[in-house]
């Protein structure tokens, strides 16, 4: 907090662990919410979608033009990372997360509510894609923001552990999601599950919406956030009339810092920050929607299994995805952001060599094998990716640079994803080319990590962040230690 009668600004407050557990838990609990609305739509694309919006097209047609409807809300998430970024980091990170979750929620339920093609004709899919852009733009800026308050919150010996919590909502959300689905198949037969079962899942948003948003209301703002504003404004009120005559530069205190435009900023001091977090995401992204999306399409429009075999797999898969998450965010504590990363990206390129073949053995326990594999490559890219990308950037600009550089990644990446290998294998008639493509992703990932820096033990209070460089040998400031020892 700052001192009016100095103007000496003292370091912010350490969290308690009892607070810092209420902040995980509630990341955690949003973000579970936001990605089960996410991945709901991307099940059900792969698995019904294509009946219910294009039922005039073949199957693996159909499939595509759902898949098509599923990238086109990727093409908002960046749209959302520069408006929840640029609003983030000027009026705090926890009134944009209960906004992003409220529009996330809003529109996976009305999703539940549209009308068949058979119904209404062409406005179906029109409303149905509608509804994904504002899911898109929701998860654009939920993500930056969940892992920034549980960075900011906690300290810098355990970064990675804590803030790999919010990372879980990812399997968590896709868990519950895949598991609904499951159980609606289980229930019910083809017919009944394409004729309304479907539209359960989604009305059942509404309900998880609401635990999550009572959970995220009762959390405090991220004690960093707070005493950069309370800097910025303790310089405003020195200088009032200097700032305002430079209306487009920044309100500058030596250590606290509130950027105009924050998203400019970012472009301008942390280009190369951003980058490497976008090539980071490739492999991530790419293979994480080909092992859990697109194998529900590959399961069951080319191998000719059942949905419940796909499902039951994928499920299987993410509930062991869930348990290692955090294990992997602690082994960056220990040895680096940059080793855990690399060896899941290098194990994604190898094993989607091995994926596919045992997809087509069409047994059951070796599907198991693939997705989980694959998806315990996956986490240990997904797990340090938190603490990574919020080290990267300055506090005055951290929400519109982890967001950007992730969400624009996701354009190219995760959207596209599934298209591609649904068209590579229309068009070729084998998976071969599919794992190329993944492989493909792990080597720019690969190369990305080469170029970035160690982040691990960054001080997080340092909100200039002029030098981009990570203080590794510092790993807690008084808050730091306090929090670790106890928790």
């Amino acid at each position: 907090m700052s001192s009016a009668h100095t103007g000496v600004t003292a370091p912010p407050r350490p969290t308690s662990p009892a607070a810092l557990r209420r902040v995980v838990a509630a990341s955690l609990i949003g973000t579970t919410v936001e990605w089960y609305d996410y991945f709901l739509y991307g099940s059900a694309a792969a698995l019904v979608f294509g009946k219910v919006f294009f039922p005039h097209s073949d199957p693996l047609t159909g499939t595509l033009l759902s898949f098509l409807t599923y990238a086109i809300g990727f093409a908002a998430r960046p749209i959302g990372a520069l408006v929840f970024g640029h609003f983030g980091d000027r009026i705090g990170r926890k009134k944009l997360l209960v906004l992003s979750l409220l529009m996330m929620g809003g529109a996976t339920t009305l999703i539940g509510c549209v009308p068949s093609y058979d119904s209404i004709g062409v406005a179906a899919p029109v409303l149905l894609t509608t509804l994904r852009v504002i899911q898109g733009f929701a998860l654009g800026g939920e993500w930056g923001g969940a892992v920034l308050l549980v960075s900011e919150h906690g300290d810098a010996k355990r970064r990675g552990f804590w803030a790999s919590w919010p990372q879980g909502g990812a399997p968590a959300g896709n868990l519950i999601a895949v598991g609904v689905l499951s159980l609606m198949t289980t229930l019910q037969s083809d017919a009944t599950f394409t004729a309304w079962g479907w539209r359960v899942p989604f009305l059942f948003s509404a309900v998880l919406v609401g635990i999550g948003l009572w959970i995220r209301l009762s959390v405090d703002e991220s004690p960093l956030f707070k005493d950069a504003l309370a800097k910025a404004e303790q310089r405003k009120a020195a200088d009032d009339q200097q700032a305002a005559a430079r209306a487009g530069e920044r309100l500058a205190g030596p250590r606290g810092l509130v950027d105009r435009m924050p998203g400019l900023a970012v472009l301008r001091d942390h280009w190369r920050d951003v980058l490497v977090a976008m090539g980071a995401r490739m492999a991530e992204n790419i293979s994480y929607y080909v092992i859990t999306t697109f194998v529900l399409a590959y399961c069951v429009d080319h191998l000719g299994l059942g949905k419940q075999t796909a499902l039951n797999a994928v499920l299987i898969g993410s509930g062991v995805q869930f348990c290692l998450i955090p294990l992997f965010g602690a082994l960056s504590d220990r040895v680096g952001r940059k080793p855990v990363y690399l060896v899941g990206a290098v194990g994604t390129g190898i094993w989607a060599w091995a994926f596919f073949g045992l997809l087509n053995t069409k047994s059951f326990p070796e599907l198991v094998l693939a997705v989980t594999v694959g998806l315990i490559f996956h986490s240990a890219m997904y797990a340090p990716q938190a603490a990574f990308f919020s080290e990267l950037f300055a506090t005055r600009m951290r929400y519109s640079g982890a967001s950007i550089g992730a969400q624009f990644a996701s354009v190219a990446a995760g959207a596209p994803a599934p298209l591609i290998a649904v068209a590579l294998l229309k068009s070729y008639g084998d998976s071969t080319p599919i794992s190329l493509y993944v492989t493909l992703a792990a080597v720019v990932t690969v190369v990305a990590l080469l170029f970035a820096r160690e982040t691990r033990g960054r001080d997080l209070a340092d909100v200039t962040g002029e030098s981009g460089e990570a203080a590794a040998g510092s790993v807690g400031s008084a808050s730091a230690e306090t929090v670790s020892t106890s928790a």
